[in-house]
């Protein structure tokens, strides 16, 4: 028999973020996308896209104000 204990296949955080990336990248592999659909939480995938896009605004806006700077613009 396979016991496994309740929450056993909850995927963990590390997990999410690179669901969450493989989705934003479009290269997410269906028997991965179908157990975040089984086992992950909906909020969990929603704060983690959120943070995700925060970061990559902030780092667009620090390549951008890296290269004014460089370029002599104030």
């Amino acid at each position: 028999m396979n016991h496994r204990p309740p929450g056993a296949d909850k995927p963990s955080l590390l997990t999410i973020i690179g669901s969450a990336l493989a989705a934003a990248f479009g290269v997410q592999s269906e028997r991965k996308r179908l157990r975040d659909f089984q086992h992950g939480s909906p909020t969990t995938f929603v704060l983690v896209g959120i943070a995700m896009t925060v970061m990559l605004v902030l780092a667009i806006y620090l390549v951008v104000r890296v290269v004014l700077s460089a370029a002599g613009a104030s």
